[in-house]
């Protein structure tokens, strides 16, 4: 009797192994999952939203790794990303935070964005105007386009209502310094790097913003693509309400892939 028991606890305890190991594996070179804790990204992605990034979309780095252990130099298998990719990358001045963004400019192009218009390389990056989208954070009325990107891709971006055109940028004064998101100066973007923006450009801390602590991304710090939301709740029920869970589901929002 006592051997059986004893042989049932090694067969569990070998189980729970292997279960781990697998988790690690498929963690680290397949699908992690990521939720999003902030509007940046609004509307393409909303508080809430719990999605899978797939790990191998770019090849691997140190940053592929459990606690980023230094165990990769640079990337292998890589595989360049796409202009328009909503990527998560690790954090440049705090790689053990993880952030979203899309990718906007790619290594050696100019990016600027002048009186709220994007432009790469000193051509005007095309965008159409949609309906009006109101945010479902603040409550605010937010103008919503559809920016088409050089590669053909097509994505919605929102902006805070306009009625005048803000002063331009003294990009030849070293001393001038701005968090004007609407009127930046031109970035060069270095080699091995990328440029990212938010979708949600008039709140989004990204490649605009020196003070952001973004900055140029480097190919090292990509974690993955974002590929689709598998759950998404508005977070109005606290946690000992069950009965209130089902209905702070955002069942549109599940198993969508994102563009």
């Amino acid at each position: 009797m006592k051997n059986k028991t004893s042989d049932g606890v090694v067969e569990t305890i070998k189980t729970l192994v292997y279960a781990v190991a697998i988790a690690i594996v498929i963690r680290t070179f397949l699908y992690e999952p990521f939720n999003i804790p902030s509007g940046s990204m609004v509307p393409t992605l909303l508080v809430g939203d719990y999605l899978f990034v797939s790990k191998f979309s770019y090849g691997y780095s140190r940053y592929s790794l459990p606690f980023g252990l230094p165990l990769i130099k640079g990337r292998l298998f890589f595989h360049e990303p796409q202009r328009g990719d909503v990527i998560v990358f690790k954090y440049p001045r705090d790689p053990s935070t993880d952030y979203i963004k899309r990718l906007i400019g790619l290594p050696g192009e100019k990016i600027q964005v002048v009186d709220a218009t994007l432009y790469i390389n000193d051509v005007p990056v095309k965008r159409t105007r949609t309906d009006s989208y109101v945010d479902p954070e603040t409550g605010l009325l937010r103008q919503q386009f559809i920016e088409t990107l050089p590669n053909g891709v097509q994505h919605p971006v929102l902006l805070a209502p306009r009625d005048h055109q803000a002063p331009g940028r003294r990009c030849d004064d070293p001393r001038e310094e701005s968090r004007d998101l609407e009127n930046t100066c031109p970035f060069i973007v270095p080699p091995d790097h990328y440029f990212m923006m938010g979708d949600n450009r008039d709140n989004s801390a990204d490649s605009r913003d020196p003070s952001s602590g973004v900055g140029y991304v480097p190919a090292e710090n990509l974690v993955g693509h974002a590929e689709f939301i598998f759950f998404s709740t508005n977070g109005y029920a606290r946690w000992w309400e069950i009965w209130n869970w089902p209905f702070t589901v955002r069942y549109d929002r599940l198993f969508t892939a994102i563009h």
